[in-house]
């Protein structure tokens, strides 16, 4: 056996598992109630593929898309959502971001990043009240799941 050195380590991070995505999804609703808001979560892998998603009985049909592209935009950007809002405004430095791509970036608050280890393994995403609400939601989800 040779011997390791840090140059030679390969760290593993475990990634999002459907168990992760559900009691975020759980934790995502708990905050959503507590606010008062009736909303959708989504929950994407490091791919941005889906991992889940719910929507509450009483939202409005578009909180789905919206929380989906919120999700995708802070896993793209490995950035909170409305970290960025500041910046596609018309004197902000990626103004043109949300037309030059032909990807679902939503520019609103509501996303964030899921890290483990620090590594990028996913993101949240919440639609459906204002975009304050949402941030709350969503980050109020990762801290309780130990994902931020």
């Amino acid at each position: 056996m040779s011997p390791t050195t840090p140059d030679t380590l390969t760290l593993t991070v475990r990634p999002l598992t459907t168990r992760d995505a559900e009691g975020l999804i759980d934790a995502a609703v708990r905050a959503a109630e507590g606010l008062g808001v009736r909303g959708s979560v989504t929950v994407l892998d490091a791919g941005g593929h889906l991992l889940g998603f719910r929507r509450d009985d009483a939202a409005v049909l578009i909180s789905g898309e919206t929380s989906t592209r919120k999700a995708y935009t802070a896993l793209q950007l490995d950035a909170p959502t409305a970290d960025l809002v500041e910046l596609v405004r018309p004197d902000g430095l990626f103004h043109t971001l949300p037309t030059a791509l032909d990807r679902p970036l939503l520019f609103l608050a509501g996303g964030v990043p899921l890290h483990r280890d620090g590594r990028l393994i996913g993101a949240l995403g919440f639609g459906g009240g204002a975009p304050e609400q949402d941030h709350r939601i969503v980050t109020g989800a990762t801290a309780e799941a130990g994902l931020a």
